[in-house]
Order: structure tokens, then sequence, then C-alpha cells
């Protein structure tokens, strides 16, 4: 089989018992599955829930806490023990595993979406298995992932898998709750992530490990807008995961087997951005962007909304007011509303760079694209 980059995700619930407690039976099953793949020549990444688990017996909790400040001690403490079992386990392979604990934020700014993409690709090229997990002792709800199905989403896009295996304690993604109701029927596959198949996840009450259906499905839609494809479901043994890659999983297989993927920066222009700000553009312009693939340039430029600085994402609307991509500027707000409507030669000393385009091609991403008359 040829060499693949593979995201494996594995929740609480397929790494827990019944009582929430980590399960060490549970770890070995699924080390060995992943120390398989990787002996296949395959590049394995794991994305990790579980620390919470490991750490609220070592507190004095009878059970898994509820609050949030219970669940990040917890996560405090179960961080490393979750990791030390890894470590243990992985050595028998002679697999050297290695931590990242990751908040949105680190998709949000461009040089550390960068520094962790360079750490990410050294960490695979040295042989290594990198296990992710959300930083649960310090994330607060606007930042978390929703037990790391989103994460694992954003990881798979950013590194560029071929695949992202979401490993779960029910078979696949189904139409109601399949622990319920003996009606509830199974997706076998689902090509795309439609806005019916969300409501029928919402309406239904299923229940896929700790993040539930509807979070399994906006985790897959998000891959698929990455070029990802995604498989949700459960197995045993260690050739679980290798049966799951020839399409002979326990589950729900999303999309189709590769899609192409944007270059890292535009991905994150496009899916990981934080927009500063809003400009409109006139139909010359949007004509020269969408159409003739060029960059735009300060004649253009119509309106600015917002306040912003250069380097800075901003949102791009042609002038009824539609979005139409989004890009990273060379002008801050203040000098863009000096250079807008000039020629590019008296533009350009507005620029941090020099350079008359506001946004350059290469930081360009089409978010719309309307016909131009």
């Amino acid at each position: 089989m040829k060499k693949q980059r593979i995201v494996v995700k594995i929740g609480s619930s397929s790494l827990t018992n019944d009582s929430g407690i980590l399960s060490q039976q549970k770890m070995r099953d699924h080390v060995e599955a992943l120390a398989f793949l990787k002996q296949q020549g395959h590049e394995v990444i794991l994305i990790s829930s579980g620390a919470v688990a490991a750490g609220f017996g070592s507190l004095g909790y009878p059970g898994r806490p509820i609050t949030v400040a219970g669940k990040q001690a917890s996560a405090a403490v179960g961080q490393g023990l979750l990791m030390q079992g890894y470590i243990s386990l992985f050595k028998e392979f002679n697999i050297i595993p290695a931590q990242m604990l990751l908040t949105r934020e680190d998709f949000y700014s461009h040089e550390r979406f960068r520094n962790l993409y360079s750490a990410m690709t050294e960490l695979l090229d040295r042989g290594v298995l990198p296990i992710i997990n959300e930083n649960d002792s310090v994330s607060i709800e606007e930042l978390t992932f929703g037990d790391n199905d989103m994460l694992s989403a954003l990881v798979s896009g950013f590194l560029h898998a071929n695949a992202l295996i979401v490993l779960t304690d029910i078979n696949g993604l189904y139409d109601g709750n399949p622990k319920v109701s003996k009606e509830a029927k199974k997706y076998h596959f689902i090509p795309d992530v439609t806005d019916e198949l969300l409501g029928v996840a919402a309406d239904s009450g299923s229940a896929v490990g700790t993040g539930g259906m509807k979070s399994k499905l906006l985790a897959a839609k998000k891959a698929l807008s990455l070029g990802v494809s995604v498989f949700v479901g459960k197995g045993e043994g260690k050739t679980k995961l290798a049966d799951i890659l020839e399409g002979k999983g326990d589950g729900t297989y999303i999309g189709g087997p590769f899609q192409t993927q944007m270059q890292m920066k535009k991905q994150w222009i496009a899916h990981h951005s934080q927009v500063s700000g809003i400009i409109e553009i006139d139909a010359g312009a949007e004509k020269a962007v969408i159409q003739q693939g060029k960059s735009l340039l300060p004649v253009g430029i119509k309106q600015i909304i917002g306040v912003f600085n250069a380097l800075d994402v901003v949102e791009v609307r042609n002038q009824k007011g539609h979005t139409i991509g989004k890009g990273q500027i060379y002008y801050s707000s203040e000098n863009l509303l000096k250079a807008k409507g000039l020629p590019s030669d008296q533009a350009k000393c507005y620029s941090i760079n020099q350079r008359a385009e506001v946004i350059h091609r290469n930081n360009w991403v089409t978010m719309f694209k309307e016909r131009v008359v």
C-alpha cells in the first residue's frame, strides 16, 4: 500500500471503562493498531482524549467531574499520566511519541500556525508519532473543540493528511441513537455533509462518543472542506486501522478517497484566520481577481470597514455586498484610506512592502464565485 499520512482520533469513550476510568486494555489495543500502521510505512498522528479520565481519580473525585474547574484540574494531572501510559506502551514497538497540546488560537495565529506545521513535519520526518490533545487545563469554552472532534479535522487539514479516522464506541453514524432505538439506521457511506443531514443529527438525539453525532458530522464537514476524507466507527485488533484504510472498516465512510488540498497558507487564510476588517471593491477589480486570477490593486478599492493592520486578514466584498474572498493585506486600514482609488505607482508608498498590490494573488482565497456581468 502507498505510504499515507493518517490522523487517528480516539475519543474518551473508546479509552475508558464503564466507570469512566482509563482502560489499559483499550489503550493497548489502540497502540498495537497504531504501531501496525506505522510498520506498514504510514505516517501516523494521534489525536487522543482521555486526560480528564486519567486524572480525576488522583484528585479524589468519585467520578468524572462536571464543573469546568474540576475538568481542568483533572486534565492537568491526567495529561502526564495519559502520556506516561502511551510512552510505556509504544516503547514495546520502539516508537517514540511526542506530546502536543493545542487550542484554537494556534490555528488563528499565522506565526503559530506556521511554527506548528514546521515542528510537526520535523517530528514525522524523524519517525516520531505525535500525540495531540486540546489543552484542557487552560482552555475556555470559546477555545474548545468539542471532544477533540473539530481539533482532529483541523489537524488533518493543515497537515495535508490522506485520511482522518475517528474511533468511537459505536460502529458508525446513525439516523437515531442505536443504543436507544432498534429502528435507527446506519449510514455506511456519506458523500457529503449536508445541512439536511446535520438537521437529522440534531433531531435524532444520537450520541456517538462524547462529542455526539452532530459533532462528528461538523468535524467531517470541516475535514472535507480541507481535502481530507473521513471514517467514523470502531474496530478491534492490531489490523483495525489498516482494514479501515482498505475500505473494510466497521463504520461510516464520509467523502471521496482523496481530494485536492489547498496550499497551507491559503488553507490558513480560508479556514483558520480571524478577519480583522472588510473592504469593498468595484466591478472591475472583482472581474480581475475572480475571472482573471490577478492581484487586488488600490485603484479598485471603494470602501474600507473596520480598523486593521498590514498583514491582517480581511474579507472582500463586491458592490452588491456579497463576500467573494479573503486575503492577507499589505496595507493598514489607515494607509488604505489614503491609497484607495489611486493608480499603483502613486499608492505603493503606503504599502508595508512598497508594492502596489493590496492583496497579492498568493495571499488570496476565493470564497464565493459570483458571475461578473
